[in-house]
C-alpha cells in the first residue's frame, strides 16, 4: 500500500509551480554564500545546514505555512519521527485554546522549534509528502521520493504505518466530501422544485393579470356598446316618429287621389253613355231609311243631294270643327289615362311603404315589450332589495330595543345593588356598635388603666352619600380570635414589600388594591384608636370638598380588604392590639383626586340635545373646543368648561355609526355629529387652554373665521350666481378656511395660485352635499344632450366636470360624515344634503382632498398618449437636461428583492426575467439634475407618488388633423393613424383618474414637430416651477 501511494505522488508534484525561497539560490535575489548555493543542488544538503538557518527559512514563510497546512496530516509523521508524542498531538489538534487551523499550525511550529534541528528536518520531510508546494517554496528544491534521501529518523515499518494512517484520513475526508456533495445535491433539487413552483405561481399570476385586463377591456367595450345602442335606439325612435308623420301624409294624399280617381271614373262612364246613345241613334236612323219605298227613296235621295250640294261649304266647316273637337277629346282622354296610371303607381308605392312601416312598428313594439319586461324585472329586484332593507331595519330596531332592555335591566340591578349596599352599611354600623360594647365589657373585666378610653361615647353618625362603586362582600366574622392573629401576621409579612403604584400617585387611573391597603395601614398608624369610633370613619367631610357638587366623586368611600395591610404589629400600641378586628372589609375614605390637565378624561352623562347644552368652535386644524356651556345643564354639572377639547363622542343612536373621533374633523362635521346626540353619551375630553386661547384670539382679531384649514381640488365647474360667490372651474385648487361660513350651507375658500399655496381670490362655494347635488344635476343635463353636443373637441372649451367615484368604506376622515346615510332619521334633511347614491357603496366626489409638495430636484416627465410620447422622447433625448429612463433587466432573485422593497414602477415579461423601470434608475437621473423621460402607463403615477416622486404629465391633444402631422413618425413605429386616435381616446379617459394635475397642449398651439418640441419644453419648465398637488 505504501509503495502504491508513493507511485501516485510524483505526477501531482510535477504540476506544482515552483517558487524557490531558499536563501543563497541563484534564482533568488536574497541568496548569498557558497553554502547556500550547495543547498540548491542536493536535497541531502538540508541535513548539513545549521539549526538557526533552517528555522530562519521556516520563519520567513510562516504566514504561508499557517494558512496552507492542515496539522492533522502532518502529526502522524512527526509522531513517528519522535519529535512529537501523543500528548503533544492531542494538544495541537484538540486544545480549546486554538479556535482555528492557523493557531494550531503556529503552535505546532513553536513546539517543533523546541525540538531543535530534528524538529525542523522532520517538519520539512513531512511537507514533502503532504504539501510539496510549500516544501519547494521554503527550500527551493523539488521534493524527492527516494527512500535513501530520508534523514533516517524513521523506521520502515513505522513509515508504512504512517502512510496507512494518512490514507485512512484521506478516505475519511473523501467520504465527508461525498456526504456534503449529496447534501448539496438534495438542496439543489429542493431549490429547483421551489423554483418550479415559483414559476408556476408566477405563470398563474400572469394568467390572472391577463384575464383581469381582458375582462376590463371587455367591460369597457360592453359599456361603449351600451352607449352606442342607447344612441341608436334614440335615433330609431326619432326616425320612427318621422316615419309615422310621413305615413299620415301619404295616407292623406292617397285618399285625395282615390277621390280624384272616382271622379274620373264617373266622367268616363258619362262619356261612354253619350257615345252609346249616339251610336243607337245612328243605327235607328239607318234602319228607318232602309224601310222607305223606292220612289220615296229616290225622292229623298234627290232631296239629300240637293241639300248636300246646297250646303256643301257648311259641311266642310262642321267637319273641321268636329275633327278638332275629336282630337281634343282624344288628347284629354289620353291625359286622363296617363294620370290614372301614375295614380295607380303611387298607390302601389304607398302600399309598399305602408307595409315597411308596419314591419318597423312591429319590431319597435317587440323591443318595447322586451324593455318593459326588463323594467319589470328591475322593479322586482328593487322591491326585493327594499324589503330586505326593511327587514334589516326591523332587525336593527329589535337589536336596539334588546339593548335598551338590557340597559334597563342593568340600571335596575344597580339600583338593587345600591339598596343592598345601604343595608350593608347599616349592618356594619350595628356591628361596630356591638364591637364597642364588647370592648368596653372586656376592658372593665380586665380593669386596665385605660378604662376611660374604652368608655368613650360614640360620635353622632350622619348618613353618608351613596355612590356606585366596586364593593367586596363582607366575610363571616365568626372566628374572631383566629382572624385577628391572621391579620397581624399578614401585616408583618407585607411590611417589607415595596408597592409599584403609590396611593399618592397623580395618575387618573383608580388606585389599586395594594394602594388602598397601604392607605388603610397609614390610617391605623396615624390614629390607632380611630376604630373605637367606627362611625366617624363613615362620616363624609363636606368641608373638604371642592365646590360640593352632586357629581363630585372625590369624597366617595370604598370597601377595602384589610388582610394585607402593610403594618408591623410591633409598632402598634397595646390598646390597638387588643382591638377586635374581624375579617370583614374596612371602609376607608378616598382622598381628593387631582385634576391632570394633559390627560384624556371620559365623561358619561345624559346628553339630551347636547348642542343646546354646549356651544363649540374650532375645526380640523385646531380641534373642536367647548366655547359656552348652558348653566344648570347636565354638561354644566359634569364640570365642562370653555377651553375643553372634545376628542371623541360615543352615544346611543339608531344609525350603525354611534362612535366618532372629532380630531381632524371639520366644524361642520362636528356640529352635524353632535346634533345627533340625544340621550346617554360618553365624551372623551382634555383641557387645552393654550390652543383654545389662540383660537379665540384669532377669531376676535378676524385672522380666521374658524379652525378649519384644508385644500381641495374641484371636480366640476361652478358659476357665480350671487354676489360673494367664487366662480370656480374644474381642476381648480381651493383653500377652505371655514366649513360653516355665516352659519349657512356654504364654505369660505380662497383660490390658490399655481406657483404658491397662498390664496388670491376669495369667496363662498357650495358645501360638500350641495356640490354633490350640483354635480349630479350637471351629469343629468349632459346625459340628455345629443351625442354630437356631448362630444367636445380635443383641446377646445373649458372642461365642465371630472367624474371621480369613491368607496365610502375607504373614504378619507375629512369626508366621512358628509354622506347622507349618516343623517338624523328623525328630522327632515335638506334635499341637497341627501346622497344620490344612497344604495351604492360608491359615491360621486365633487371635491377631492389634496396636499401640496415642492420638489427641489427635476421631476420626471410622462407623456399622454404614449405613442406621441415615444416620438417626443426621441427628440428630447438629443437635448441637454433630458434623458430617457431605461428599463433594467432583472433576474428572478433581483426582481423578488426589488418587489419586497417596493422599488418597481413598471415591468414587462422577458425570457428568464423581467424588464423593469425601477426607483433607483429614476432617482439616479434626478440626482444628476436631469429630467427622466418615462415611457410608462398612467396607472404607474400612483406608484411614483408612494415613492415621493411626482412626475410631470404632459397631455398632447390629438384629433384627425393632428394625427396626420405624425404620419412619418408613426410609420417608423409601424402604427396607423386610426390606432393613434383610438389610443388617445382611451388614455384621455384615464386622465381623470390621475391623482394630480396635468398640463395640456392644444392642437392650435403648434404646427409641426419642432414647434411641438418647443411647446413641450416650455410646459416642462413651467410645471417644474408649480406646486404639486396630490390626492
Amino acid at each position: 500500500m505504501g509503495k502504491k501511494v508513493w507511485m501516485k505522488r510524483p505526477p501531482r508534484q510535477e504540476t506544482v509551480s515552483l517558487t524557490p525561497a531558499l536563501p543563497g539560490c541563484p534564482s533568488h535575489p536574497g541568496c548569498s554564500g557558497p553554502a547556500m548555493a550547495e543547498l540548491c543542488r542536493t536535497d541531502s544538503s538540508l541535513t548539513t545546514l545549521d539549526e538557526e538557518l533552517l528555522w530562519e527559512m521556516l520563519e520567513d514563510h510562516r504566514c504561508r505555512i499557517v494558512r496552507s497546512i492542515c496539522p492533522s496530516r502532518l502529526t502522524p509523521y512527526l509522531r513517528q519521527a519522535k519529535v512529537l508524542d501523543q500528548l503533544d498531538e492531542e494538544e495541537v489538534l484538540h486544545s480549546p485554546r486554538f479556535t482555528n487551523t492557523a493557531m494550531r499550525v503556529g503552535y505546532l511550529l513553536d513546539l517543533l522549534k523546541t525540538r531543535g534541528k530534528n524538529g525542523a528536518i522532520a517538519f520539512l520531510e513531512s511537507l514533502k509528502f503532504h504539501n510539496p508546494d510549500i516544501y519547494t517554496l521554503v527550500t527551493g528544491l523539488q521534493p524527492s521520493v527516494d527512500f535513501t534521501n530520508f534523514s533516517g529518523l524513521m523506521e520502515t515499518s513505522k513509515l508504512t504505518e504512517c502512510l496507512a494512517g494518512a490514507i485512512g484520513s484521506l478516505q475519511e475526508e473523501l467520504s465527508q466530501e461525498k456526504g456534503q456533495k449529496e447534501v448539496l445535491l438534495r438542496q439543489c433539487q429542493q431549490l429547483q422544485e421551489r423554483l418550479g413552483q415559483a414559476e408556476a405561481r408566477a405563470e398563474g399570476l400572469r394568467q390572472l393579470e391577463a384575464d383581469h385586463s381582458r375582462m376590463k377591456r371587455e367591460v369597457s367595450a360592453h359599456f361603449h356598446e351600451v352607449l352606442k345602442l342607447k344612441d341608436e335606439m334614440l335615433s330609431l325612435s326619432l326616425h320612427y316618429s318621422n316615419a309615422l308623420q310621413e305615413k299620415e301624409l301619404a295616407a292623406t294624399r292617397c285618399r285625395g287621389l282615390q277621390e280624384e280617381l272616382y271622379l274620373m271614373q264617373q266622367e268616363l262612364q258619362r262619356e261612354k253613355m253619350s257615345s252609346s246613345c249616339e251610336r243607337e241613334f245612328r243605327e235607328r236612323s239607318l234602319k228607318m231609311a232602309n224601310d222607305l219605298e223606292p220612289g220615296d227613296e229616290e225622292l229623298s235621295r234627290l232631296k239629300e243631294e240637293n241639300e248636300r250640294l246646297r250646303s256643301l261649304t257648311f259641311s266642310l266647316v262642321e267637319k273641321d270643327i268636329l275633327e278638332q273637337n275629336l282630337d281634343e277629346a282624344l288628347e284629354s282622354r289620353q291625359e286622363l289615362v296617363d294620370r290614372i296610371h301614375s295614380l295607380r303607381e303611387r298607390a302601389v308605392a304607398a302600399e309598399r311603404q305602408r307595409k315597411q312601416y308596419w314591419e318597423e312598428k312591429e319590431q319597435t313594439l317587440l323591443q318595447f315589450q322586451k324593455t318593459k319586461v326588463d323594467c319589470e324585472i328591475y322593479r322586482e329586484k328593487m322591491n326585493a332589495l327594499q324589503s330586505q332593507v326593511v327587514e334589516l331595519q326591523k332587525e336593527r330596531d329589535q337589536a336596539y330595543s334588546a339593548r335598551d332592555g338590557a340597559q334597563m335591566e342593568i340600571s335596575q340591578n344597580l339600583t338593587e345593588k345600591d339598596a343592598l349596599r345601604r343595608k350593608v352599611f347599616e349592618l356594619m354600623d350595628q356591628v361596630c356598635e356591638l364591637r364597642q360594647q364588647v370592648q368596653r365589657l372586656q376592658v372593665q373585666a380586665e380593669s386596665l388603666p385605660k378604662q376611660e378610653a374604652g368608655a368613650r361615647e360614640p360620635c353622632p353618625k350622619r348618613k353618608q352619600r351613596l355612590v356606585r362603586m366596586f364593593a367586596l362582600c363582607p366575610r363571616d366574622d365568626s372566628d374572631g380570635s383566629s382572624s385577628e392573629s391572621q391579620l397581624w401576621s399578614d401585616l408583618s409579612a407585607t411590611s417589607s414589600r415595596e408597592l409599584v403604584d403609590s396611593f399618592r400617585s397623580s395618575s387618573p387611573v383608580p388606585p389599586s388594591q395594594q394602594s388602598l391597603y397601604k392607605r388603610a395601614a397609614e390610617d391605623f398608624w396615624e390614629d390607632p384608636l380611630s376604630f373605637s369610633g367606627c362611625p366617624e370613619i363613615l362620616e363624609v367631610d363636606q368641608g373638604g370638598s371642592l365646590g360640593a357638587k352632586k357629581g363630585d366623586a372625590d369624597l366617595d368611600y370604598e370597601i377595602v380588604d384589610r388582610t394585607d395591610l402593610p403594618e408591623s404589629e410591633n409598632s402598634l400600641p397595646p390598646s390597638s392590639r387588643s382591638l377586635y378586628l374581624s375579617t370583614s372589609n374596612i371602609p376607608v375614605r378616598r382622598r381628593l383626586a387631582r385634576k391632570i390637565l394633559s390627560q384624556v378624561t371620559v365623561l358619561a352623562f345624559q346628553g339630551d340635545a347636547l348642542l343646546e347644552q354646549i356651544n363649540v368652535i374650532g375645526g380640523n386644524l385646531t380641534g373642536i373646543f367647548i366655547h359656552r356651556v348652558t348653566p344648570g345643564s347636565a354638561a354644566d354639572e359634569m364640570a365642562l368648561r370653555p377651553g375643553t377639547q372634545i376628542l371623541m363622542v360615543d352615544y346611543e343612536a339608531k344609525e350603525p355609526l354611534s362612535k366618532a373621533v372629532l380630531e381632524g374633523m371639520t366644524l361642520e362635521q362636528a356640529i352635524r355629529l353632535l346634533r345627533r346626540v340625544n340621550g346617554f353619551c360618553c365624551l372623551s375630553v382634555k383641557v387645552n387652554m393654550e390652543g383654545y386661547k389662540k383660537l379665540v384670539q384669532d377669531l376676535e382679531a378676524k385672522v380666521a373665521t374658524s379652525g378649519d384649514s384644508f385644500y381641495i381640488r374641484v371636480n366640476l365647474a361652478l358659476e357665480r350666481r350671487v354676489e360673494g360667490e367664487l366662480q370656480v372651474y374644474c381642476n381648480d385648487i381651493l383653500h377652505v378656511t371655514d366649513t360653516l361660513f355665516q352659519g349657512g350651507s356654504c364654505w369660505h375658500a380662497h383660490r390658490v395660485g399655481p406657483y404658491s399655496t397662498k390664496g388670491t381670490e376669495q369667496g363662498t362655494i357650495p358645501n360638500y352635499a350641495r356640490a354633490q347635488q350640483l354635480l349630479i344635476t350637471l351629469l343629468q343635463n349632459m346625459a340628455h344632450q345629443s351625442t354630437t353636443a356631448r362630444k367636445q373637441p380635443s383641446g377646445g372649451a373649458q372642461k365642465l366636470v371630472r367624474i371621480i367615484s369613491m368607496d365610502r368604506t375607504k373614504a378619507s376622515p375629512l369626508w366621512s360624515s358628509f354622506d347622507g346615510s349618516q343623517s338624523d332619521p328623525n328630522r327632515v334633511e335638506d334635499p341637497s344634503a341627501v346622497c344620490f347614491w344612497a344604495e351604492s357603496c360608491f359615491t360621486l366626489v365633487p371635491y377631492t382632498l389634496v396636499h401640496p409638495h415642492r420638489p427641489s430636484r427635476p421631476r420626471p416627465v410622462l407623456f399622454v398618449p404614449r405613442m406621441v410620447g415615444k416620438i417626443v422622447i426621441e427628440k428630447l433625448c438629443l437635448l441637454q437636461g433630458f434623458k430617457k429612463c431605461p428599463a433594467a433587466y432583472l433576474n428572478q432573485e433581483e426582481y423578488d428583492a426589488s418587489s419586497q422593497r417596493g422599488d418597481i414602477i413598471q415591468e414587462r415579461e422577458a425570457s428568464g426575467g423581467r424588464y423593469c423601470v425601477t426607483r433607483k434608475a429614476v432617482e439616479s437621473l434626478m440626482g444628476k439634475n436631469t429630467h427622466a423621460l418615462l415611457d410608462i402607463q398612467l396607472d404607474s403615477v400612483c406608484v411614483l407618488h408612494r415613492m415621493e416622486i411626482f412626475p410631470i404629465i404632459i397631455h398632447v391633444s390629438i384629433n384627425e388633423k393632428v394625427a396626420k402631422k405624425f404620419k412619418k413618425a408613426l410609420q417608423r413605429l409601424n402604427t396607423a393613424e386610426d390606432q393613434l386616435l383610438e389610443a388617445a381616446r382611451q388614455e384621455e379617459g384615464e386622465l381623470d383618474k390621475v391623482p394630480c394635475l396635468y398640463s395640456s397642449l392644444a392642437p392650435e398651439s403648434w404646427s409641426d414637430l419642432d414647434a411641438l418640441l418647443g411647446c413641450v419644453r416650455l410646459a416642462i419648465a413651467d410645471e417644474q416651477k408649480k406646486v404639486v398637488w396630490t390626492e
